[in-house]
């Protein structure tokens, strides 16, 4: 009996190792098909450095150097931004929740994202009603964005509109962020397909490969992990909205764990 035992635990611990490595290998992907969007604006802010900085050697008055140091000042504060909302997005994860603004988690993910979104012609809107706060893994849910808003992005091939709505729900006690495209939407029949492992609706073209069908999978993971709730709506040819609950208390849950390669159900929320 202890042998089985034994030999069950050691599989299900290789099962959830394997499954952790999936979730890093798809937060990697993802920031793959960002590398282009990425390089190209830290090429175009070194430009603007070195120009400025070339012209402030050369200035012949006091204003004209001042000018040129705030403009060479302001390049080096986005790139940092974009710097740390990477570093965010890549940060080692812990079993511990944190009380977190939900508002700026999505704002380091928009960093990442908003140059890309405008190199495919989709016009970015952000409703963000009040700064609500949730105990959650952050990387994780920064994670869940990432993947939506990529989603998003690419059922928009033509150019569309992207909104990102982030509320409280008094009446539920959670807070809500809302990912809604103008796109070509999910037909009903996938619709309660897109959640399951290896399906996508996803096809191969010229400029990005097809999807894998582990992004949805893991999103709802996370969601799980973090006792919310994920819904999505959608109507072909209209477009899809995800919405996203959060649970604003903290309370005893289930975390995963991307470096132990374990789960805990331990009440890990720090205030």
């Amino acid at each position: 009996m202890v042998t089985t035992y034994w030999v069950e635990h050691s599989a299900a611990q290789e099962i959830e190792q394997l499954r952790q490595q999936v979730l890093r290998l798809q937060k990697l992907s993802q920031i793959g098909l960002l590398t282009s969007s990425i390089t190209h604006e830290f090429n175009n802010l070194l430009t603007t450095i070195i120009n400025f900085a070339k012209l402030g050697l050369e200035a012949e008055s006091e204003d004209e150097r001042r000018d040129a140091l705030q403009r060479i000042l302001r390049a080096g504060q986005s790139g940092s931004t974009i710097c740390n909302s990477l570093l965010g997005l890549l940060r080692q994860e812990t079993l511990r929740r944190e009380m977190t603004d939900i508002v700026a988690l999505v704002e380091e993910v928009l960093t990442l994202v908003e140059k890309d979104l405008q190199r495919h012609h989709i016009r970015l809107e952000k409703d963000y009603q009040g700064r609500p706060q949730a105990p959650v893994v952050a990387g994780q849910i920064q994670q869940l964005l990432l993947n939506l808003i990529t989603n998003a992005r690419q059922a928009m091939p033509r150019g569309g509109r992207l909104r990102i709505t982030v509320r409280e729900n008094p009446e539920s006690d959670m807070v809500e962020i809302a990912v809604q495209d103008t796109g070509v939407g999910i037909p009903a029949e996938k619709l309660r397909l897109i959640f399951e492992p290896f399906y996508t609706t996803k096809s191969a073209d010229e400029r990005e490969p097809s999807g894998t069908g582990l992004g949805l999978t893991i999103c709802r993971q996370i969601i799980e992990a973090h006792q919310g709730r994920i819904r999505v709506e959608s109507l072909v040819g209209r477009g899809t909205t995800f919405t996203v609950k959060l649970p604003r208390r903290c309370s005893s849950m289930v975390v995963i764990d991307n470096n132990a390669g374990a789960e805990s159900g331990a009440n890990k929320c720090l205030r």
